[in-house]
């Protein structure tokens, strides 16, 4: 039966013992001591489906299902919603929608244009809190932790990355991101043995998965993320979901 699990650990435990786990079991240990207001934030995107694969199998184990969240910004490639759909069959978990605010982002659009986003970061990063951050903030409201698929080796923003972290930008929840220390390598090398269901897009040389008008296919000897507002220098590729430098480390 979902969601009757027993809480066996408090948080200041679990905060002792994450660094020392491996993916899978950071994963288990992460739902145990959180329980049903756990929230996994999801991109659909190949870091973030086996992310989806270790916590279903969690699940399972435990009996306890977590809020699987994605943001749709209104801007996103069709193939996002097709793979969200075959995502929520194969491994039996509703995945929450988040919307923005239809005001917000008619005010943005008056003021800046449908592309204002292209002319500057500053402008980039307000179509991107109209559309991200509210509604990251509604998705979690009222969640003790919350878990991401990021990846140190994703981005020079993210070198830093943490296996879990206080999450101070979002009021000190616990944030978890059990594939910290992964390659690319070891993520498609997992999601092939592991049989995990990939975005189209990934075969169609796209790495890394956002909105529409901001991502592209990257050419080969191209970083990883050079498809994702390719018009900016690598160090402002944020969206500011994941700021650097306000978490507190913990492991």
């Amino acid at each position: 039966m979902m969601n009757s699990v027993t809480m066996t650990n408090s948080p200041s435990t679990f905060l002792a013992r994450g660094r020392a786990l491996e993916p899978a079991a950071l994963v288990e240990e992460t739902l145990r001591t959180f329980g049903p207001d756990l929230r996994v934030a999801t991109s659909l995107g190949a870091e973030d489906m086996v992310v989806l694969h270790l916590v279903a199998r969690a699940s399972r184990t435990l009996g306890v299902a977590p809020r699987v969240f994605l943001l749709d910004t209104g801007r996103l490639h069709q193939e996002t919603y097709d793979h969200a759909a075959r995502a929520e069959e194969r491994y039996g978990l509703p995945i929450e929608v988040f919307f923005p605010d239809p005001l917000a982002v008619e005010s943005l659009v008056r003021k800046s244009g449908v592309n204002g986003f292209r002319r500057s970061v500053e402008e980039r990063k307000a179509c991107c809190g109209a559309r991200k951050l509210g509604p990251l903030a509604r998705a979690l409201a009222g969640a003790p932790a919350w878990v991401t698929g990021l990846r140190r080796e994703q981005s020079p923003t993210r070198a830093d990355v943490a296996t879990v972290e206080i999450d101070e930008a979002n009021g000190g929840l616990v944030k978890v991101n059990p594939l910290a220390s992964w390659t690319t390598a070891d993520v498609f090398r997992f999601a092939a043995e592991s049989d995990v269901p990939l975005h189209a897009l990934h075969a169609a040389g796209y790495p890394s998965i956002g909105c529409a008008p901001c991502t592209r296919a990257v050419q080969p000897g191209e970083d990883a993320r050079a498809g994702r507002w390719w018009w900016e220098s690598p160090e402002h590729k944020e969206c500011g979901l994941h700021p650097r430098g306000i978490g507190r480390v913990v492991s």
